[in-house]
């Protein structure tokens, strides 16, 4: 099932999402508290989300040149360097080369 956002862009939704969407939009939707089991797998869940996301302080080399010449371009976008380079790596892993 494909529905539209606030921004118009297509949402896939799955099965199981497709149909809570219909019962909510019926009313027909109601919340269940979860067992502490579930709770519990959820929490978990969240804090291993939260750390993948943490940023950890690393070294890398580079030579002169290609430093001077991205803080060049950093400077020309209105960013800092760091952010540059940490952006750049975060769209390459993306798959956003």
């Amino acid at each position: 099932m494909e529905v539209k956002n606030n921004e118009n862009k297509k949402i896939v939704l799955d099965a199981e999402e497709a149909q809570l969407l219909s019962e909510i939009e019926a009313g027909e939707w109601y919340e269940k508290p979860l067992d502490k089991q579930a709770l519990s797998a959820y929490q978990n869940h969240a804090k291993y989300i939260k750390s993948l996301n943490e940023k950890r302080q690393n070294n890398i080399r580079f030579s002169v040149s290609d430093l001077a010449v991205l803080k060049a371009k950093s400077k020309e976008l209105g960013i800092g360097y760091q952010n540059l380079i940490q952006a750049l790596v975060h769209n390459y892993v993306k798959g956003d080369n």
